[in-house]
C-alpha cells in the first residue's frame, strides 16, 4: 500500500471546493442521474453488492439496514443522517462537510429514492456553526439546481431536505437519542425494540446514517458495486477516511482503502515527532480499546481490529508517544464521558463519575493500592450494564490502558505523584496547572 484513495477528498484541493460548480465539474451528480433511471429495490440491492458497512462506528452493513424497512403503507418514511460527530479524537465528517458538502447532499438524494423518502433530516452539532452554515449553503445551491425538492430533475420524484442543528451533546450521536432530539425531547437513548427502521423518527419507519456512509453512496451508483467491492478486504470493502491527531508530523484526514495498517499511514504522515517513538495510539477513537507500537501492522478493518482486542470504530487513530503519561490521558477521556453521559441509566450515570473521581486521586498522588482494581471493578458494573453503548465505550480506554500499563498506574500510587512532566508531551510550550488536590475537585 504506497499510494491514498481520493473519492470523498478528490476535490478537496480544489478552489471553493464546497460549491456546487465545483463537485459538478468533477463528475458531481452523475450518480443521482442514474439512480432516478433505477428501480429503488435495484438500488438498495447495489449498496448490498459493494459491502459498504456503516461509517459512523458499528460497521453495520448499509444496504441491509436500509432493507430491513417494512414494506409502504401510504404513510411517511424517513432518512435521518447523524452529522453529531463529537467523540475525542473523531473528526471525518466535519471536515467532509466543509470541504465538499454536496458528497452528502447527493448521497441523501440517491438514498432518499431508494428508500422511498420524501422528507430527509441531516442532524449536526449545534457548536459547528460554520459547517452548519456550509451545508445549508449547500442544500440551497441543491434546490436551485433542481436536485431537491419538486421533481427532481424532471423524475416525478419530490424530496425535502431539513438541516437541524442540535444543542451539543455528544449522547445525541447514538441514533435513538438524535431521534428524541430531533422531536423536540430530551436526548436520551429508547428502548429497543422497535428499532428506528420499524417505529424511528415521529414513530415512522427510518434509516438513521452517518455523514460518511451517505456520502459514499454516489460513487457505489455512479461507478458500480464492483468497483467500490474491490477496494479495501473482503468483509470490510472500500474506502474511508483515517484523522490522525497528536504526535505525528503531519496530521490531517487520510483516506485510503480499508485495510492499511497504521505503519504505512505514518510513512504518508512523516512518522511520530521527531525524537519520540509511539508509546499507545486508539484505532478508533476514544471509545475503543488502546493499541501499541505491538499493533502497527494490524490490518485497520473491522475484522482484524476486533481480532486484535479493539474497534475500528470512526477510524480516529490519535497517536501518543513516550512523553505521555496514560494515566493522564485516559483521565481527560473519562472526564468527557462523565460530563457527557445523559444520566438515564446507574451504571453508567454513577459509574463514570466515580472513574472519573478515582483516576483524579490516583493523577494527584492520593491514590492508594487497591484503586487500580477498583477501576476495574467499575468497569465491570457498567460494562454490558449500561442502556447505550456511551457506558460500555467508557470504560474501554480505563480497562486497556490498566492492561497494557499497569505497572504505570502503580507509579502514580507507590510514588505519589505523576513520574511525567506534562510539558513534555504538548505541541507548544504551556504553563500545566496542578493537579486538585481533593477526590472530589473539579476538572483539570
Amino acid at each position: 500500500m504506497t499510494d491514498l484513495m481520493p473519492v470523498l477528498t478528490d476535490t478537496w484541493d480544489a478552489d471553493r471546493s464546497w460549491k456546487l460548480a465545483s463537485y459538478e465539474a468533477a463528475g458531481g451528480y452523475a450518480g443521482l442521474r442514474r439512480a432516478l433511471t433505477m428501480e429503488p429495490g435495484d438500488l438498495v440491492q447495489t449498496v448490498k453488492d459493494s459491502g459498504l458497512r456503516g461509517r459512523g462506528g458499528a460497521g453495520f452493513p448499509t444496504g441491509m439496514k436500509w432493507g430491513f424497512l417494512p414494506p409502504p403503507d401510504g404513510g411517511p418514511r424517513y432518512l435521518v443522517v447523524n452529522a453529531d460527530e463529537s467523540e475525542p479524537g473523531t473528526c471525518k465528517d466535519i471536515p467532509l462537510l466543509l470541504a465538499s458538502p454536496q458528497h452528502l447532499v447527493e448521497g441523501i438524494a440517491i438514498t432518499s429514492y431508494a428508500i422511498g423518502c420524501h422528507h430527509a433530516f441531516v442532524y449536526v452539532r449545534g457548536e459547528v456553526l460554520h459547517v452548519y452554515r456550509r451545508l445549508m449553503a449547500a442544500v440551497q445551491e441543491a434546490y436551485d439546481a433542481g436536485y431537491l425538492g419538486a421533481d427532481v430533475l424532471g423524475s416525478g420524484f419530490d424530496l425535502e431536505v431539513t438541516v437541524h442543528a442540535g444543542a451539543g451533546a455528544y449522547i445525541c450521536g447514538e441514533e435513538t437519542a438524535l431521534l428524541d432530539s430531533l422531536e423536540g425531547k430530551r436526548g436520551q437513548p429508547r428502548l429497543k425494540p422497535p428499532f428506528p427502521a420499524v417505529a424511528g423518527l415521529y414513530a415512522r419507519p427510518t434509516v438513521v446514517n452517518n455523514v460518511e456512509s451517505i456520502a459514499s453512496v454516489p460513487g457505489i451508483v455512479a461507478r458500480g458495486a464492483d468497483w467500490f467491492a474491490g477496494m479495501g478486504t473482503e468483509k470490510s470493502a472500500g474506502h474511508g477516511l483515517f484523522s490522525l491527531s497528536g504526535h505525528v508530523t503531519r496530521p490531517g484526514q487520510y483516506e485510503a482503502p480499508l485495510g492499511i495498517t497504521l505503519r504505512e499511514l505514518l510513512d504518508l504522515a512523516g512518522g511520530i515527532r521527531a525524537g519520540h517513538e509511539l508509546k499507545f495510539w486508539t484505532p478508533g477513537g476514544s471509545s475503543t480499546p488502546l493499541f501499541t507500537a505491538d499493533h502497527l501492522d494490524t490490518p485497520l478493518d473491522y475484522e482484524s481490529v476486533g481480532a486484535a482486542g479493539s474497534m475500528l470504530g470512526t477510524r480516529a487513530l490519535q497517536l501518543f508517544d513516550d512523553t505521555t503519561c496514560v494515566v493522564r490521558a485516559v483521565s481527560r477521556w473519562t472526564d468527557f464521558y462523565a460530563h457527557e453521559s445523559c444520566g438515564k441509566c446507574t451504571p453508567c450515570r454513577e459509574g463514570t463519575y466515580w472513574l472519573k473521581q478515582v483516576l483524579h486521586r490516583i493523577e494527584a498522588g492520593q491514590g492508594e493500592e487497591r484503586d487500580v482494581d477498583l477501576l476495574l471493578d467499575l468497569c465491570d458494573n457498567i460494562l454490558g450494564r449500561a442502556f447505550c453503548a456511551l457506558g460500555d465505550g467508557a470504560t474501554s480506554p480505563v480497562t486497556s490502558s490498566i492492561q497494557l500499563f499497569r505497572d504505570e498506574y502503580e507509579a502514580h500510587i507507590t510514588g505519589h505523584g505523576c513520574p511525567f512532566d506534562p510539558s513534555a508531551s504538548a505541541l507548544f510550550p504551556y504553563t500545566p496547572k496542578q493537579a486538585p488536590a481533593l477526590a472530589g475537585a473539579g476538572g483539570h
